[in-house]
């Protein structure tokens, strides 16, 4: 089925990876042919889909996963763009020279070159999650990537928690926010209601971010359990439930919280222009007033 010109058909692949990246890789490319067979134009991959999740420890030896923009997933991905004619938005760990890494999220355009990159800008550094040990804070901006299916504002993961991210997006003109997102609940979570209260506000504050900028929001997560190192029973269950929420927050498709998935979900983008207007939140702020949000902290 193909899309009507007002009409997007986007996908999500929500994977379980292992500790092989030719078998991640693979797992990838064969989701991204299904949801090319099912009519998408766009597609958008989980956070560093070509590996486990490595930052649940600090270690020298892991930064060998880095690789260079243009590298080999960006060959291998831009091959499948250019023969599927599609575009895909992919979260790479990127060795930008020796010493110097980001979170890299990559567009390609459906010809498969590189229509541009996101690096990763908010950066977090908790019990399960040492980011900042591998990761240095993106230095591109919030500014969204045209694309054959739009101006794509893509950001990563903990990005996703912060309105000031998703606004500037907004206000570049992007057409869709995009998450490619890793969270889960770390073994020593036991409360299950704390647990679905982290999932509940995960999912309220993007949902948030669409009403608030009246756009589209896609999130890709990853799902299944990775142990912290190789054997062991401390880890994160990745909670999946990767979703796309429309611009008045409204859920069009919700993947499982515990199994691989393509979500496949059709975006009206007049209705954008028409929530807009009926919500003119851009028309009526008061930017004379906004000084303070530039402040660490109003003492």
């Amino acid at each position: 089925m193909k899309s009507s010109p007002s009409q997007l058909r986007v996908a999500i692949v929500q994977q379980v990876c292992g500790s092989e990246r030719e078998k991640n890789l693979a797992a990838t490319l064969d989701a991204i042919h299904k949801a090319a067979e099912s009519g998408a134009r766009l597609v958008l991959l989980q956070e560093l889909h070509t590996s486990l999740y490595f930052c649940q420890t600090e270690n020298p030896a892991l930064f060998d996963l880095a690789e260079a923009i243009p590298g080999p997933s960006t060959r291998t991905l831009g091959e499948i763009a250019r023969k599927l004619n599609i575009v895909i938005v992919a979260s790479l760990f990127e060795k930008r020279a020796v010493g110097l890494y980001h979170n890299t999220a990559v567009v390609i355009e459906a010809d498969g070159e590189i229509a541009g990159c996101y690096r990763k800008m908010h950066i977090p550094d908790d019990p399960g999650y040492y980011e900042k040990f591998y990761f240095t804070p993106g230095d591109l901006g919030f500014q969204p990537i045209q694309t054959s299916v739009g101006k794509l504002g893509v950001l990563v993961c903990w990005d996703q928690w912060y309105p000031e991210a998703a606004r500037l997006m907004a206000l570049a003109g992007a057409d869709l926010l995009l998450y490619p997102t890793a969270i889960g609940w770390g073994t020593q979570e036991s409360d299950e209601s704390e647990k679905q209260r982290q999932r509940s506000a995960w999912m309220l504050i993007q949902r948030a971010h669409a009403v608030a900028n009246g756009l589209t929001v896609l999130v890709a997560n990853r799902t299944g359990f990775e142990p912290s190192i190789p054997g062991s029973s401390q880890g994160i269950q990745f909670w999946g439930s990767s979703f796309i929420a429309g611009p008045q927050g409204e859920i069009l498709s919700e993947a499982s919280q515990d199994h691989p998935e393509i979500l496949i979900a059709d975006i009206d983008l007049l209705r954008h222009e028409s929530v807009r207007r009926g919500w003119p939140f851009l028309r009526d702020r008061r930017i004379e007033n906004y000084q303070g949000i530039t402040q660490r902290y109003l003492d």
